[in-house]
């Protein structure tokens, strides 16, 4: 039998695996940011990124949602929207530095006299906000982006936090959880039947996965595991959102029915999810339950709510690993991304 490490040559494994421990380095980052210019008057925020850095932006803005005291909006786009002005906070995250969109909205943040800083290991980016002693947030380098999720979402906590546009309990919480996640990882770090993450991975890897979950929480958890089943298992997968799902979506599982042996559903849930929502996911489960396609509700024990979002990144990000093991692909190449880039390069 092939073993993970002889298909997992770079080693996407440790990576992940070292999850919490990327995450208290973070925390530790977060802990010392020092921000030098004035960020006075703040009317918004706009988180400017791709990839696994506009997904750190996503992950900040699910977590500091019910304590945001101002809107917090994700950019995914070489523009920023036209309401942009000299009383928003545009904040550029790039982890190479040389994201082409991240730094076409920085030259629009300029033009649009908005106030920036960024976050990124190095690169153009960070050249030019050091070039305009705007601040810089520096994050270690050496790793796929998509693998440094703990440095794209924690020092943004950090940052709400020192602007004082969330709660300090979202602190005190997050600094908890690295030590949960060190037991959870050593049972997902193994392929046997006692792992959920291998054991799930078991069933969903020869299917389409489409992943639902909760608007403004564990939809974002949705998105995470749809871009890692992707990119680390080089396979299709989709994501959507109760309660919006109900009001078309859920109409489209009726035709086709040869190929609904092929997809599965994973519905993400969690305890402080909407009572309503709660009764759409449990009734959208039932009308599903006559089709031929595996179905999957997964929710997570924890104190509270940082904890048990954390607890889902963690969980996925195993689950696609797992999945890529079974395909017998190697989950850190990129080849179609790194096709896209070049074609894109010879046409600036």
């Amino acid at each position: 039998m092939t073993t993970h490490t002889n298909i997992d040559t770079s080693n996407m494994f440790e990576s992940i695996y070292n999850f919490p421990d990327q995450m208290n380095e973070a925390i530790e980052i977060g802990k010392t940011i020092e921000l030098k210019n004035k960020y006075e008057k703040i009317s918004n925020i706009v988180i400017c990124g791709m990839g696994g850095s506009a997904i750190g932006g996503d992950l900040c803005k699910s977590l500091a949602n019910d304590s945001l005291s101002i809107p917090l909006s994700i950019n995914r786009n070489y523009t920023l929207p036209n309401w942009v002005s000299n009383r928003s906070l545009v904040i550029c995250s790039s982890y190479s530095g040389n994201t082409e969109e991240s730094l076409s909205s920085y030259h629009d943040a300029k033009k649009k006299g908005a106030m920036i800083l960024g976050i990124s290991t190095g690169g153009e980016l960070s050249s030019l906000l050091q070039n305009n002693d705007l601040d810089c947030i520096a994050i270690p380098s050496g790793l796929q982006p998509r693998a440094a999720v703990s440095f794209s979402f924690i020092p943004l906590l950090y940052i709400l936090h020192k602007l004082n546009v969330v709660d300090s309990r979202l602190i005190q919480d997050l600094e908890t959880v690295p030590d949960v996640i060190k037991s959870s990882r050593e049972i997902y770090c193994v392929d046997e039947e006692g792992n959920p993450t291998y054991r799930l991975a078991k069933k969903i890897y020869g299917t389409l996965p489409i992943i639902y979950g909760e608007c403004d929480s564990t939809s974002t958890i949705a998105l995470r595991w749809k871009g890692q089943l992707c990119e680390n298992a080089k396979m299709l997968a989709y994501h959507n959102e109760i309660p919006e799902m109900n009001h078309n979506e859920i109409v489209g599982w009726q035709e086709n029915a040869n190929i609904m042996n092929q997809l599965s559903v994973l519905w993400i849930s969690d305890r402080l999810t909407h009572p309503r929502n709660k009764l759409r996911i449990d009734s959208s489960k039932n009308i599903l339950n006559d089709l031929p396609c595996f179905q999957k509700e997964v929710a997570m024990e924890g104190k509270n709510f940082v904890e048990r979002f954390v607890h889902l990144i963690h969980f996925g990000d195993w689950l696609s690993f797992w999945c890529s093991i079974l395909h017998e692909t190697d989950p850190t190449p990129v080849k179609k991304i790194d096709a896209l880039k070049e074609i894109l390069s010879k046409k600036s």
